[in-house]
């Protein structure tokens, strides 16, 4: 078992994932593609897939898709030497399709290894020892003692020195805005590294004015990352406000796992020590090449090809 952590830690629950090929119904269709998919989880392959050492944690079933998930994070180059198999609870699932072609998932997590995870569960030393945490707002959505985990491994965390980034990752299939937002803006309050979407901000903070949602993130300490505002990124550090405009890209494919790409990029480029602003080109440029493929993580890239994106001297910051 690694004694000491990798340079970035990210953890919470990936599910066993089912889809109709072609972009079928699931009504419609006579057999179903597995794989599996986790915010998290994707996150850490696209950070390992970029050259930089990551780990994942987590609770998954003892069942096949539990050990199968474990056996394919780790091919990817992931520790995983800290993830659990419950013999007490099942590995979650999730069942995606296109419905009058709109994107709708179906989860069966309730109960989950993942949703019942705790605090004497995880290995603090292993957080301690290293450089970033990546947590996201679907952990302490799952449950209670999910949520008291969350809390007291970014306090963990914090005490001992750790950057922690948080994207807030609304999912609320799990819970009301009302319930989102005591347990969100508190994180975001310790994040150092804030990663919303400017729809997520509009719901958090109950407003479409942007100038009042600058006001309320200059209030944090948090470096703040707006995805999606328009065509741009927005980067709000220590007073100053820059736009990133998106990679361009020829043809959307698939959406999915475009956030995560972003997260993985942008958390890359700063373990290889790049600017703010060169790691959010990093992470745009990663979730561009995501979308141009259909996959949750499938389609996260390898640093050769984004670092031939970096040196084109075609893409001009505003």
């Amino acid at each position: 078992m690694t004694k000491t952590a990798p340079d970035l830690l990210t953890f919470g629950e990936t599910m066993a994932l089912f889809m109709p090929p072609d972009h079928r119904s699931i009504e419609g269709a006579a057999m179903l593609e597995q794989s599996y998919g986790g915010a998290e989880s994707n996150v850490a392959i696209g950070v390992a897939r970029l050259g930089e050492s990551v780990g994942w944690f987590g609770a998954l079933g003892d069942d096949p898709f539990g050990r199968s998930i474990l056996k394919r994070i780790r091919g990817e180059g992931v520790d995983v030497s800290r993830a659990t198999l419950s013999a007490d609870a099942p590995t979650g699932m999730m069942f995606r399709e296109i419905v009058s072609g709109k994107l709708a998932v179906h989860y069966y997590r309730k109960h989950s290894a993942a949703s019942k995870m705790m605090l004497s569960d995880l290995d603090l030393e292993y957080i301690r020892s290293c450089k970033f945490l990546h947590i996201t707002g679907i952990t302490p959505a799952l449950s209670d003692n999910c949520r008291e985990t969350i809390f007291a491994v970014v306090a963990a965390a914090k005490e001992a020195g750790v950057k922690i980034s948080f994207d807030p990752n609304l999912r609320l299939k799990l819970w009301s805005i009302e319930q989102a937002r005591e347990v969100v803006l508190p994180l975001a309050a310790q994040a150092d590294y804030f990663l919303p979407g400017w729809d997520e901000l509009r719901l958090l903070y109950d407003t479409d004015d942007f100038e009042a949602v600058k006001e309320k993130l200059a209030h944090l300490s948090a470096v703040s990352i707006v995805k999606g505002v328009g065509d741009t990124n927005v980067v709000l550090e220590n007073g100053q406000v820059v736009e990133v405009p998106f990679y361009p890209i020829d043809r959307v494919i698939d959406t999915v796992g475009a956030g995560d790409g972003f997260c993985s990029g942008f958390l890359a480029g700063l373990l290889k020590g790049m600017s703010v602003l060169e790691a959010v080109r990093l992470g745009s440029i990663s979730g561009a090449l995501v979308v141009q493929s259909r996959g949750d993580w499938e389609a996260l890239p390898d640093w050769t090809s984004v670092e031939r994106r970096l040196s084109d001297k075609g893409w001009v910051e505003r």
